[in-house]
């Protein structure tokens, strides 16, 4: 954009009439455009009834309340693992499974909400309903079983607990995590070509060293007969692979002879650093290849949506060949679709649709509306400070306005740099030291006349608006230590405080200070942004990370609880952590114990550890790519306008306009998915991507 609209001459009620002047026919029809360019917004691909009653339960089925209260029993459901045996918490059975049932009846109206919204023959058509349908019988049967048999003092297994995340994944807003699923799904053909012959390759190996060292009466540092056992070299060298057991499984041999450290040498060129690169080389790529596609089908789905509006919302005018949306019925269509938005941030977004002032939009400037409402737009009122409209004599006084330029100077930034960083020096000495207890004091005096400086210099509400990220960590985090620190001396003064944590509360905060600094280093600040900006991806991710480590949870649980005990330092029970099998082993001399399946916890922890072996982490390819490369804050010490906007073309709502905009460019603009010819049937709505799918 070129220039800034003038908003002020629009008046106010342009596009209102919704309600005046209008039949209950067009009505419907706007509603119906409306939640056309909502799912077009959100990505949402649900064959919905289009008559006004079912268009109305489809609006009250994406309400925001209703799907959160539906992660809300998601959630309850899966942390029911802590209160069930084996519980972390006890609790009566009786309790766990009524919260239970009360979590399957919430499910169970969702999912009839969801039949009443589409076509019957098409609900039963989607694997997705069916496998929730069963999931909740399958809840249902076995909570009867385990019940009875538990009022019998029979020993039952939870066996449906297993099924509790895929609800995560059924449910219609777990689309993220299907499509990560199927792509995952559709990309494992070609990577198990890769993965036999890395396997193929770690059998050979093994079977040479089975030959070289088999019989040189070779033994490992605990005595035991070194690489006889086919299976148990194949193991080794697997785990040689991730560089877990490096060097100590190759020292009996190297010891033996400097000859054989060639041997290894060259396992890990091919199969660690050869062969994994492949892998991770041909996972990337293919993951990749089929995103692209889920997201290019997306792309045709939003763009379809988009041109199904436009077909109830165009008019013929003269002179034109194509039709086209007025401004009015624009306007009235934004505002059922996004109520949210002030009349000036509708009407920045009409200046981009039409950039010649014609008062009408074609057919491509229409499509484009899903994405406009997804981008970030900040407007920032320009407000006197409340000082100067009480004593606009003294602050607008020269000595008021010399500290306001003094306090928004570079200089200001770099001196409280420096004051953080001998902070963390004085952080690092001894606590104990009177003069290094005391500087605390010292130095948060200093950080609350930072704050107080920056709330006189800048308005306040722009100092504190919900997009200054950093404003606000600094102020809960100083005041935060401020009380903490209030409190630790008081009850130190007093006698009787025994207790660390208040104490470990205050050196945490302390510490956490320090990260005050990223914010006045721009390339800091530009990786914290990125990894804010990636942060919804990388959570559909976690998702699908806790669904698999929930599932093998369970099962562990069910299968190994109360094999391994913990057992404190002075106990004798320690060397065998509850089990003979392991008196005096390894397992219990390197305290292990506690690493077991007792309880959902240790059984989360156990699989990250499973997980996590003595390996660097591989960064995401082109990270660089998604970095910004402006500063997000709104800089005060700038000219402001009465209304000022920024955008942010890098910044979006939602994770699939994200991704949409990596992959856009390879579809053409004109490209709608579909055929797109308005006198089509009122019913025509699309086919569902994820009905043949998880």
């Amino acid at each position: 954009m070129s220039e800034t609209p003038q908003l002020e001459n629009i008046p106010e009620d342009t596009g209102k009439g919704l309600s005046n002047g209008m039949d209950t026919k067009q009505k419907e029809e706007l509603e119906l455009a409306a939640v056309y360019v909502s799912d077009a917004q959100h990505n949402r691909n649900i064959f919905f009834e289009t008559q006004p009653q079912a268009v109305r339960l489809y609006l009250l089925y994406n309400h925001w309340l209703l799907v959160v209260l539906l992660y809300f029993f998601i959630i309850v459901n899966l942390l029911l693992a802590v209160v069930e045996q084996p519980a972390l918490l006890p609790v009566p059975t009786w309790a766990s499974m009524l919260v239970e049932l009360v979590c399957l009846s919430v499910f169970s109206g969702r999912l009839v909400h969801y039949a009443k919204v589409i076509p019957r023959d098409k609900f039963w058509k989607d694997p997705k309903n069916l496998c929730i349908l069963v999931i909740l019988l399958l809840t249902l049967v076995d909570m009867i079983i385990y019940g009875a048999l538990k009022a019998t003092d029979i020993y039952s297994v939870r066996w449906s607990r297993v099924f509790r995340p895929l609800l995560l994944v059924n449910f219609t807003e777990g689309r993220q995590l299907r499509r990560a699923f199927r792509s995952i799904r559709n990309a494992l053909p070609q990577i198990l070509s890769v993965f036999l012959l890395f396997i193929f390759s770690i059998l050979i190996f093994s079977l040479m060293a089975l030959k070289l060292f088999g019989k040189r009466g070779l033994k490992t540092n605990s005595g035991k007969p070194y690489f006889t056992n086919f299976l148990e070299i194949v193991f080794d060298l697997y785990v040689l692979v991730t560089t877990a057991n490096s060097p100590d499984i190759m020292m009996p041999a190297y010891n033996a002879s400097s000859f054989f450290a060639v041997f290894f040498v060259i396992f890990i060129l091919i199969n660690t650093y050869i062969f994994m690169s492949v892998f991770l080389a041909v996972v990337y790529n293919n993951y990749k290849k089929y995103l692209k596609e889920e997201v290019r089908q997306l792309v045709r789905t939003k763009r379809h949506k988009m041109v199904r509006a436009f077909a109830i919302l165009q008019e013929r005018r003269e002179g034109l060949e194509e039709p086209v949306v007025s401004h009015a019925s624009w306007n009235q269509l934004v505002r059922l679709v996004q109520a949210d938005l002030s009349h000036a941030h509708r009407e920045l977004l009409w200046s981009v649709a039409d950039q010649h002032n014609q008062g009408y939009i074609g057919k491509l400037a229409f499509v484009q509306l899903a994405d406009l409402l997804n981008i970030q737009v900040i407007a920032v009122k320009s407000r006197p400070h409340p000082l100067q409209r009480w004593s606009p004599s003294l602050y607008l006084s020269t000595p008021s306005r010399w500290l306001c330029r003094a306090v928004q100077h570079r200089v200001f930034v770099m001196v409280y740099d420096v004051i953080i960083l001998v902070n963390a020096v004085f952080i690092g000495l001894d606590e104990e030291d009177p003069l290094i207890r005391n500087s605390e004091w010292f130095f948060l005096a200093l950080y609350l006349l930072e704050i107080l400086l920056k709330l006189y210099a800048m308005e306040p509400r722009a100092f504190y608006s919900r997009h200054n990220f950093w404003n606000w960590f600094d102020t809960i985090i100083i005041v935060s230590a401020l009380v903490a620190t209030i409190i630790n001396t008081a009850m130190t003064s007093v006698g009787g405080y025994s207790s660390r944590q208040i104490l470990d509360i205050v050196f945490t905060l302390r510490v956490l200070r320090l990260i005050r600094v990223v914010d006045s280093i721009k390339r800091f600040r530009v990786i914290i942004n990125t990894l804010i900006k990636i942060g919804p991806t990388m959570l559909t991710f976690a998702q699908l990370i806790i669904v698999v480590y929930y599932i093998f949870a369970m099962v562990g649980m069910e299968l190994f609880q109360g094999r391994i005990q913990f057992f404190d330092s002075d106990s004798p029970g320690k060397h065998s952590c509850g089990n003979p099998a392991l008196q005096d082993s390894s397992f219990a001399q390197l305290n292990y114990c506690k690493n077991n399946f007792n309880n959902v916890v240790s059984s989360f922890i156990l699989l990250v550890e499973l997980t996590v072996v003595n390996q660097d982490d591989l960064g995401p390819p082109n990270l660089v790519d998604a970095m910004e490369t402006t500063d997000n804050n709104l800089r005060t010490g700038e000219p402001q306008t009465r209304l000022m906007f920024k955008i942010s073309s890098t910044r979006y709502r939602t994770v699939d306009s994200l991704l949409q905009r990596m992959f856009e460019a390879d579809l053409d603009p004109e490209d709608f998915g579909g055929e797109d010819d308005p006198e089509e049937s009122s019913n025509f709505n699309f086919s569902n991507p994820v009905f043949s799918s998880i």
